[in-house]
C-alpha cells in the first residue's frame, strides 16, 4: 500500500491536519504551507515540511515523517536531514519541530537509547495513529489518517461512515476531496478491486462528466506545475507546454512520480517513459 502518496495528498489537502495530532499547536497553524523538500545528499528526502509563513518573521519549521515500515535508523536519518535542512535555512526559521508518524509502537526503532533526549524532550512528537481512539470520534482529515490502518474486514464500513460524515459536515469542495481521498485509500488498501467495484462497495458515483473532468484536471495540471517548480525549479516553457497536453491519468501519474525527482533530467526521462 502506497501510503507516501496518500499522506502527501492528505496533507495537501489539509495543510492544518498535521497540527491536529499536536497537544500545543503554532497560534498561526492555519498560515503554515506544506512542501516536500530534497536535501542536497545521498537519498536525503524529507518526507514532508510544514513552512511558517514568510511575512511573520522567523517561525517554527515543522518536519514530518510518516512511517510504516520498520527502520532501525530512521531517528538518525531523520535527525540528520532536519538538522542539515535547519543549518542550510537557519535565517529563515527560529526553531524546529519533528512528527514522527507510525501506524503502531511495533514500527518504530528499536534501540531509541542514542536519541533519548531528543524523543524524551518536547521537540519531537511520535504519533501512533491506533492509539488516538475510535475513528468515528476523531476530526474526519485525522480519521482518513487512521483508515489507512484499519483491518480490511472493517475498513468498508467506516469508509462509508466517513463520506456520510463528510456530506453532513463539509462543504461540497472539501466532500469531494475527502471522497477521492477515501476511494484513493480503499484501492490502495483492495488492490484485486476496479475503482469501479471500490465505488459499489462505498455506494458512491464518480460521476466523470465532460465539466467535472475538465475542472479536476485543471486543478491536477496547477498542483504538478507548482510541486515541479518547486522540486526542479522553473520550467522552460517547451516542458510546460508538453504538461499542457498531459491527460488527467498522466497528470496523476506525474503528480505521484514527481516525489521523486531531483532535477529536470527526472522530468525528461518520465516524458520519454510515456512517450510525450
Amino acid at each position: 500500500m502506497r501510503r507516501d502518496s496518500i499522506f502527501y495528498k492528505l496533507f495537501q489537502q489539509s495543510p492544518t491536519l498535521l497540527f491536529e495530532l499536536l497537544t500545543n499547536p503554532p497560534t498561526n497553524a492555519t498560515a503554515y504551507r506544506f512542501d516536500s523538500v530534497a536535501v542536497k545528499e545521498p537519498k536525503f528526502e524529507i518526507d514532508g515540511v510544514f513552512l511558517p509563513p514568510e511575512n511573520q518573521g522567523a517561525g517554527v519549521v515543522y518536519f514530518c515523517e510518516v512511517q510504516f515500515q520498520k527502520d532501525e535508523q530512521l531517528y538518525e536519518r531523520v535527525f540528520a536531514e532536519s538538522s542539515l535542512y535547519f543549518y542550510r535555512n537557519r535565517v529563515k526559521f527560529s526553531d524546529w519541530q519533528a512528527v514522527i508518524i507510525y501506524p503502531s509502537r511495533s514500527i518504530e526503532q528499536s534501540d531509541i537509547h542514542p536519541h533519548r533526549n531528543q524523543l524524551n524532550g518536547d521537540q519531537v512528537h511520535r504519533i501512533y495513529l491506533d492509539e488516538l481512539g475510535d475513528i468515528r470520534s476523531l476530526p474526519v482529515w485525522v480519521a482518513l489518517m487512521v483508515l489507512t490502518t484499519v483491518e480490511d474486514e472493517l475498513a468498508p464500513q467506516e469508509a462509508r461512515y466517513l463520506l456520510e460524515r463528510s456530506a453532513v459536515e463539509g462543504n461540497e469542495t472539501a466532500s469531494r476531496a475527502i471522497m477521492e481521498l477515501v476511494t484513493t485509500i480503499m484501492l490502495y488498501k483492495f488492490e484485486q478491486l476496479s475503482r469501479t467495484e471500490i465505488e459499489q462497495m462505498l455506494g458512491i458515483t464518480l460521476k466523470e462528466t465532460r465539466v467535472y473532468r475538465e475542472i479536476k484536471e485543471e486543478g491536477e495540471r496547477s498542483l504538478v506545475l507548482r510541486q515541479l517548480t518547486r522540486r526542479v525549479g522553473e520550467l522552460p516553457q517547451e516542458m510546460r507546454q508538453r504538461i499542457e497536453t498531459l491527460s488527467l491519468e498522466q497528470l496523476e501519474n506525474l503528480g505521484e512520480a514527481l516525489l521523486d525527482f531531483q532535477q529536470r533530467a527526472d522530468l525528461e526521462a518520465w516524458f520519454s517513459r510515456e512517450g510525450v
